[in-house]
Protein backbone atom coordinates (compact mmCIF):
# COMPACT_ATOMS: atom_id res chain seq x y z
CA UNK A 1 0.00 0.00 0.00
CA UNK A 2 1.36 3.45 -0.96
CA UNK A 3 1.26 6.54 1.06
CA UNK A 4 -1.77 7.91 -0.79
CA UNK A 5 -3.72 4.94 0.30
CA UNK A 6 -2.56 5.09 3.83
CA UNK A 7 -3.70 8.82 3.85
CA UNK A 8 -7.02 8.19 2.03
CA UNK A 9 -7.84 5.25 4.42
CA UNK A 10 -8.05 2.91 1.20
CA UNK A 11 -6.67 -0.76 1.11
CA UNK A 12 -5.83 -2.73 -1.13
CA UNK A 13 -9.42 -4.08 -2.01
CA UNK A 14 -12.02 -3.04 -4.10
CA UNK A 15 -14.08 -2.53 -1.10
CA UNK A 16 -11.78 0.25 0.39
CA UNK A 17 -11.91 1.90 -2.99
CA UNK A 18 -15.11 1.80 -3.02
CA UNK A 19 -15.73 3.32 0.09
CA UNK A 20 -13.07 5.80 -0.13
CA UNK A 21 -15.39 7.48 -3.56
CA UNK A 22 -18.46 7.14 -1.32
CA UNK A 23 -16.84 9.22 1.47
CA UNK A 24 -15.49 11.81 -0.65
CA UNK A 25 -19.24 11.61 -3.23
CA UNK A 26 -21.10 12.35 0.02
CA UNK A 27 -19.47 15.50 0.35
CA UNK A 28 -20.11 17.11 -2.60
CA UNK A 29 -23.95 14.94 -2.61
CA UNK A 30 -25.54 14.08 0.07
CA UNK A 31 -26.40 10.04 -0.46
CA UNK A 32 -30.36 9.60 -0.81
CA UNK A 33 -30.18 6.13 0.58
CA UNK A 34 -29.15 7.54 3.45
CA UNK A 35 -31.00 10.88 3.30
CA UNK A 36 -34.40 9.06 2.83
CA UNK A 37 -33.93 6.43 5.88
CA UNK A 38 -33.13 9.64 8.14
CA UNK A 39 -36.63 11.29 6.58
CA UNK A 40 -38.72 8.12 7.29
CA UNK A 41 -37.31 7.67 11.01
CA UNK A 42 -37.77 11.59 11.71
CA UNK A 43 -41.72 11.05 10.51
CA UNK A 44 -41.99 7.76 12.15
CA UNK A 45 -40.37 8.81 15.44
CA UNK A 46 -43.08 12.37 15.00
CA UNK A 47 -46.13 10.10 14.28
CA UNK A 48 -45.04 7.68 17.01
CA UNK A 49 -45.20 10.95 19.64
CA UNK A 50 -48.44 11.89 18.02
CA UNK A 51 -49.90 8.69 18.92
CA UNK A 52 -49.11 8.43 22.67
CA UNK A 53 -50.22 12.29 23.42
CA UNK A 54 -53.85 10.91 22.04
CA UNK A 55 -53.39 7.22 23.72
CA UNK A 56 -55.84 7.27 26.63
CA UNK A 57 -54.58 6.28 29.86
CA UNK A 58 -57.49 3.48 31.30
CA UNK A 59 -59.68 5.60 33.45
CA UNK A 60 -62.07 4.65 36.59
CA UNK A 61 -65.47 5.69 36.89
CA UNK A 62 -64.90 8.80 38.37
CA UNK A 63 -62.84 9.82 35.16
CA UNK A 64 -65.58 8.92 33.08
CA UNK A 65 -68.17 10.32 34.90
CA UNK A 66 -66.71 14.20 34.45
CA UNK A 67 -65.45 13.77 31.68
CA UNK A 68 -69.19 13.38 30.41
CA UNK A 69 -70.18 16.35 32.74
CA UNK A 70 -67.93 18.62 30.71
CA UNK A 71 -69.85 17.38 27.76
CA UNK A 72 -72.95 18.73 29.10
CA UNK A 73 -72.94 22.22 28.63
CA UNK A 74 -73.31 23.71 25.49
CA UNK A 75 -76.14 20.55 24.56
CA UNK A 76 -78.12 21.24 27.39
CA UNK A 77 -78.04 25.13 26.60
CA UNK A 78 -79.07 24.40 23.13
CA UNK A 79 -81.76 21.80 23.77
CA UNK A 80 -82.92 24.06 26.86
CA UNK A 81 -83.04 27.06 24.33
CA UNK A 82 -85.58 24.95 21.79
CA UNK A 83 -87.49 23.58 25.22
CA UNK A 84 -87.96 27.39 26.07
CA UNK A 85 -89.47 28.22 22.84
CA UNK A 86 -91.69 25.04 22.96
CA UNK A 87 -93.01 25.80 26.35
CA UNK A 88 -94.32 28.90 25.11
CA UNK A 89 -96.20 27.64 22.78
CA UNK A 90 -97.65 24.73 25.02
CA UNK A 91 -98.36 26.98 27.85
CA UNK A 92 -98.02 30.77 27.15
CA UNK A 93 -99.38 31.62 30.53
CA UNK A 94 -97.54 29.57 32.59
CA UNK A 95 -94.12 30.93 30.29
CA UNK A 96 -95.22 34.15 31.07
CA UNK A 97 -95.53 33.89 34.61
CA UNK A 98 -91.79 32.15 34.88
CA UNK A 99 -90.62 34.99 32.60
CA UNK A 100 -92.28 37.64 35.39
CA UNK A 101 -90.27 35.32 37.65
CA UNK A 102 -87.04 35.87 36.15
CA UNK A 103 -87.66 39.63 36.09
CA UNK A 104 -87.03 39.83 39.52
CA UNK A 105 -83.79 38.44 39.76
CA UNK A 106 -81.44 41.12 40.11
CA UNK A 107 -79.19 42.53 37.24
CA UNK A 108 -76.16 41.59 38.96
CA UNK A 109 -77.16 37.78 39.11
CA UNK A 110 -77.77 37.98 35.33
CA UNK A 111 -73.87 39.67 34.48
CA UNK A 112 -72.76 36.96 36.91
CA UNK A 113 -74.43 34.22 34.62
CA UNK A 114 -73.52 35.78 31.81
CA UNK A 115 -69.63 35.92 33.09
CA UNK A 116 -69.60 32.30 33.52
CA UNK A 117 -71.20 31.18 30.27
CA UNK A 118 -68.78 33.82 28.27
CA UNK A 119 -65.55 32.38 30.33
CA UNK A 120 -66.34 29.10 29.79
CA UNK A 121 -67.12 29.19 26.03
CA UNK A 122 -64.46 32.08 25.46
CA UNK A 123 -61.73 29.78 27.42
CA UNK A 124 -62.86 26.70 24.91
CA UNK A 125 -62.67 29.08 21.93
CA UNK A 126 -59.34 30.53 22.74
CA UNK A 127 -57.88 26.82 23.68
CA UNK A 128 -59.12 25.91 19.98
CA UNK A 129 -57.43 28.83 18.42
CA UNK A 130 -54.18 28.35 19.85
CA UNK A 131 -53.95 25.22 18.93
CA UNK A 132 -54.70 26.17 15.14
CA UNK A 133 -52.07 28.80 15.95
CA UNK A 134 -49.59 26.11 17.16
CA UNK A 135 -50.79 23.50 13.68
CA UNK A 136 -50.58 26.72 10.85
CA UNK A 137 -47.04 28.04 12.61
CA UNK A 138 -44.61 25.68 9.99
CA UNK A 139 -47.13 26.97 7.57
CA UNK A 140 -46.00 30.58 7.83
CA UNK A 141 -43.84 32.86 5.38
CA UNK A 142 -40.52 34.33 7.45
CA UNK A 143 -41.54 38.22 7.84
CA UNK A 144 -40.67 40.31 5.17
CA UNK A 145 -40.91 37.49 2.50
CA UNK A 146 -45.13 37.53 1.55
CA UNK A 147 -46.39 36.70 -1.37
CA UNK A 148 -48.21 39.56 -1.94
CA UNK A 149 -47.68 42.83 -2.93
CA UNK A 150 -47.56 45.38 0.04
CA UNK A 151 -50.78 47.79 -0.29
CA UNK A 152 -49.01 51.77 -0.63
CA UNK A 153 -52.86 53.17 -1.17
CA UNK A 154 -52.93 55.56 1.55
CA UNK A 155 -54.34 58.43 1.31
CA UNK A 156 -52.88 60.40 4.46
CA UNK A 157 -49.29 59.44 3.13
CA UNK A 158 -49.54 60.44 -0.28
CA UNK A 159 -50.83 63.60 1.08
CA UNK A 160 -47.88 64.08 3.59
CA UNK A 161 -45.31 63.02 0.98
CA UNK A 162 -46.97 65.64 -1.81
CA UNK A 163 -46.28 68.35 0.90
CA UNK A 164 -42.63 67.47 2.00
CA UNK A 165 -41.85 67.81 -2.18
Amino acid sequence: MGLIGKILGIGSSADGIGSTVERVAEIFVANRTKSDANYYRRGKASLDQLAAEFKRAPTGYFDRFVSGLNRLPRPTLALGTVGLFTYAMADPIGFSTRMQGLDTVPDQLWWLLGAIVSFYFGARELHYKRAEKKANFMQTQPLGLTSQPQNTDNAALSEWQNLSR
